[in-house]
């Protein structure tokens, strides 16, 4: 039992341990600083406006979640984090097969961990590659293995619209949904949340958040993607939401 002297004590060991912790982005350009270029720029640069935390963003433009895994920057990422710490990893936007040429990001297509296929590489060489599920389930597992806390969240949508609409996402939305449900981690629909968002502010004051093309957006597009994102975290049970700061808690929108 502790005496009353040492409570402070072990108070001020608590508010450490809490006040360190640190929240790591793995993701692609949409979500790295200085998005894709030419003036665009990723949503988890703003997201540090919203959040109590410290924020490392390692995402990386022009990532997948094959490319990342095996260029080791996963493994990085797991090197630097610490007991208590917070991983979100978005992946999707450059998952997608390349053809009959290897580009070094497609993953094996399907809805599960154990699915390959064999690729051919521009020098002719055939490898097998793995599954959306089986590089980021595998980042998860290392991650947990550290003792942090692995948050799994959809890619954002291009600004691309059917009927006066945020067109509906495609398999990579349900590819990290099955992976926040397969390993019991925390899944935002961030795609959701921002077609939500969009779909409010309707397709031609979105359209002026995409300088370059359908993907990118730029700093106050980025705004808006990163609270899209807050309003999914704090509409689930992440105990992440704990560290959204006032400006966070009055992100727009509500719950889907």
């Amino acid at each position: 039992m502790f005496s009353a002297s040492a409570l402070p004590i072990v108070f001020l060991f608590f508010l450490s341990a809490v006040c360190g912790q640190t929240l790591y982005l793995a993701g692609d350009s949409t979500m790295a600083a200085g998005g894709g270029g030419s003036s665009t720029q990723g949503w988890g640069v703003p997201l540090t406006q919203y959040l109590d935390i410290s924020v490392v963003n390692d995402a990386v433009a022009g990532e997948s979640a094959r490319s990342y895994s095996e260029q080791g920057l996963f493994t990085n990422l797991v090197n630097s984090i610490k007991s208590g710490d917070y991983v979100i990893i978005e992946f999707g936007h450059n998952d997608a097969s390349a053809g009959a040429i290897d580009n070094g990001k497609q993953d094996a297509v399907g809805d599960g961990y154990n699915i390959t296929s064999t690729v051919t590489t521009s020098n002719g060489t055939q490898i097998l590659i793995h599954s959306f599920a089986y590089y980021i389930e595998n980042a998860i597992m290392a991650i947990e293995a550290k003792g942090a806390n692995p948050i799994i969240s959809s890619l954002t949508p291009d600004n691309i619209w059917t009927n006066g609409a945020i067109a509906a996402g495609g398999r990579f939305v349900s590819y990290a949904q099955s992976i926040g449900t397969r390993r019991n981690i925390t899944y935002v629909d961030h795609y959701a949340y921002v077609a939500q968002a969009y779909d409010a502010l309707g397709q031609t004051q979105t359209t002026t958040f995409y300088p370059i093309d359908h993907l990118h957006t730029n700093a106050a597009g980025a705004n808006v993607v990163a609270q899209a994102f807050v309003r999914g975290l704090l509409c689930g049970s992440s105990t992440l939401k704990s560290r959204v700061n006032a400006a966070g808690q009055d992100v727009p929108n509500g719950c889907i």
